[in-house]
């Protein structure tokens, strides 16, 4: 795959309570990711730029929100994110800056 597509394809970890709750439990990492992105190249990207192995990827598209501002309705855009399941053994560390 080409290395500069796959720099693209990440575009920030998901960080919340359930991210982290889903990191804890499943050993598995949340990522937002671009709207074409498909398993194959967010498991290279991942195991490109963070120097760990993957085990499974599955991904969620998340609808766009519709919102109100005054008498004018407009819509938040949607995005994908990407669950990436990681071998036992493997951890990504956000804090330090990659893996661990």
């Amino acid at each position: 795959m080409n290395q500069q597509r796959l720099m693209q394809v990440l575009l920030a970890p998901q960080v919340s309570e359930k991210a982290t709750y889903i990191a804890d439990k499943n050993n598995q990492v949340i990522f937002r990711v671009a709207p074409d992105a498909t398993k194959p190249e967010i498991k290279a990207a991942v195991e490109l730029l963070f120097k760990v192995s993957v085990e499974s990827v599955q991904v969620a598209n998340v609808k766009a929100k519709k919102k109100r501002f005054g008498r004018h309705i407009g819509t938040r855009k949607g995005w994908k994110k990407a669950y990436v399941g990681l071998k036992p053994g493997q951890e990504i560390n956000f804090v330090d800056g990659g893996a661990a």
